[in-house]
């Protein structure tokens, strides 16, 4: 883990919407983590193809979720991720 993160900046979940507000994060290397604490059924888009929804957690505020939408290739791959993963 010490050599995935060398040069990479910690940002948990729940600091993300302050640091976007104060910092250019699209110039710096950042790397969070989040647990899936719910998930929504898979549903279709418009043009028909299937999209899912995370919300995801730092466990440190249960109050400050992030919701990753999930699509294409990515969706194909990870929807049926288990709730609580990291």
């Amino acid at each position: 883990m010490d050599r995935k993160m060398a040069n990479r900046r910690l940002i948990r979940l729940s600091q993300l919407k302050s640091k976007l507000a104060a910092e250019n994060l699209e110039e710096i290397d950042w790397v969070t983590f989040g647990v899936i604490v719910k998930k929504v059924t898979p549903q279709s888009a418009n043009n028909g193809r299937t999209f899912s929804i995370w919300r995801l957690n730092d466990l440190r505020d249960l109050n400050q979720c992030v919701s990753l939408f999930l699509f294409g290739d990515v969706h194909k791959e990870h929807w049926k991720t288990d709730q609580g993963t990291v």
